[in-house]
């Protein structure tokens, strides 16, 4: 089959990659305040790799990308699960968190909790499973 020169897509996706992933980060990052969080960060990420494999193709973007996004989906499951179990640890609850406000070099006064440490492990799992799953879509012929 003859590959389609598809210039302007592939302009514009390497640009629009970057910036979905920088918003992905900033739902990540606000989520255990306000709305957003590891699984709507996840899905935004799993959205910028899916652009790359549809701009280039499965092939080209597991090149550049060489991630087995099993294992992703396994340590992401992992950590979440550890975080919970963690609030053993301290005689709490399942899933219960802490925070505490440091202060950090170039960041001044920061707070720090646990909850991001669950928001990690269900963005990890979300992307692994939503990639596996694309990617397995993708590459029936």
């Amino acid at each position: 089959m003859a590959k389609s020169n598809d210039v302007i897509l592939r302009t514009v996706s390497k640009f629009v990659f970057f910036i979905i992933l920088i918003f992905a980060l900033y739902l990540f990052l606000t989520g255990h305040s306000s709305p957003g969080g590891g699984f709507i960060g996840g899905l935004m990420t799993s959205g910028a790799l899916l652009l790359l494999a549809i701009a280039f193709n499965v092939e080209t973007m597991r090149k550049v990308i060489p991630v087995n996004f099993r294992i992703v989906t396994a340590v992401g499951l992992l950590l979440a699960l550890l975080t919970g179990i963690g609030s053993f640890v301290f005689d709490a609850p399942f899933l219960s968190h802490s925070f505490g406000h440091f202060d950090l070099p170039l960041l001044g006064d920061t707070e720090l909790n646990t909850a991001v440490l669950f928001d990690l492990g269900v963005y990890l799992g979300v992307v692994g499973v939503t990639m596996t799953i694309l990617l397995s879509i993708g590459e029936d012929r």
